[in-house]
């Protein structure tokens, strides 16, 4: 069963990748912590969010279960900072929750709170108390991480799309469950989730995401454009998997040369200010070989300020926030 996205030439020349989306990157989290896969990347960002969960966060969990639907406007594919999407959730109507809960209840119960949801405010401040609670602890310590994973998979989608254009793109987003057969994009839903999607010359928008890792999502009802979310990177981010253990910190300033090397600052210093540059442009930009240029690169990942991405027999360097925040803290 899949859900067939149709395309023209103007919807291809209107698709675009974008930044996470909060609220739905906020889904994918709720949904993870409640499963128990992936261990080893998400083990022990699990444990330590349960811990930290209050009694409260219960709303939210009831709402977005492990699988199946979650009400739109707790799950919404709008683009903003994350502070903003949380303003505007609890802004939302009540005839748009009424909606979005009576959609919900079609295919899956709802707890017996939410029936009276839509109309009682006091349920309604509980809720949105709760996703705020449910924000804090899930994703707002590891955000800027889930922003760089992001912006490296954006690299990585921009050179896929400069070398084979937007059909190179859409095949390779996940080819587990998304598959192009010109000019129809099937997305392969768990949910069983069957139908037709006429684009109609509004472009698709594509959203990466961290937690979203088993399943891609399809909001067909975004403005001002439809949204597909896909696992960010498709496993070729050579980012640690246990990256969600603890929050990354910066380290205290110091000089940068004294610190990590001449040769190895300077490493740092061309990555981020030319992020998703290959090896071989790295050694041209720092005047070393290829090889030694690869090995600086190696380390600097292993200490969690680069990360890497291939694209086909390239790979592609970009600075973490960690790297960032070290050289934009280290005293000249």
């Amino acid at each position: 069963m899949v859900y067939r996205v149709h395309f023209t030439v103007e919807d291809l020349m209107r698709t675009r990748v974008a930044q996470p989306s909060p609220l739905m990157e906020l889904s994918a989290a709720v949904r993870m912590v409640q499963s128990r896969s992936h261990p080893i990347r998400f083990g022990a960002w699990r444990r330590a969010a349960l811990a930290d969960l209050d009694p409260k966060a219960r709303m939210v969990l009831d709402l977005i279960p492990p699988g199946g639907w979650a009400p739109t406007f707790l799950s919404s594919a709008a683009i903003g900072s994350p502070h903003e999407l949380l303003e505007r959730a609890r802004a939302t109507p009540r005839s748009q929750i009424r909606e979005d809960l009576a959609h919900v209840a079609e295919h899956q119960p709802l707890p017996s709170w939410a029936h009276h949801l839509a109309d009682d405010s006091r349920l309604q401040r509980q809720l949105y108390d709760s996703l705020d609670h449910i924000y804090a602890v899930l994703l707002s310590p590891h955000w800027a991480h889930i922003v760089g994973e992001a912006a490296a998979d954006h690299a990585l989608r921009m050179r896929q799309l400069l070398t084979g254009g937007v059909e190179a793109l859409l095949t390779s987003i996940d080819p587990r469950r998304i598959r192009w057969q010109v000019p129809v994009l099937e997305v392969a839903m768990l949910s069983g989730f069957d139908g037709d999607l006429h684009l109609d010359g509004r472009g698709l928008l594509l959203v990466p995401s961290v937690f979203g890792v088993d399943t891609p999502s399809l909001d067909i009802d975004a403005e001002p454009q439809p949204v597909v979310r896909y696992p960010v990177g498709h496993g070729q981010l050579s980012s640690s998997p246990t990256m969600f253990a603890t929050p990354a910190q910066p380290t205290p300033p110091r000089p940068l040369a004294s610190l990590m090397g001449k040769t190895r600052a300077a490493v740092l210093d061309a990555i981020v200010k030319h992020p998703s540059c290959s090896t071989k442009e790295l050694a041209a930009l720092t005047g070393m070989t290829s090889p030694s240029a690869s090995e600086h690169a190696t380390t600097l990942r292993a200490a969690g300020l680069i990360r890497t991405v291939r694209h086909r027999n390239t790979a592609l360097h970009s600075p973490t926030t960690l790297g960032v925040t070290l050289l934009n803290t280290t005293p000249q």
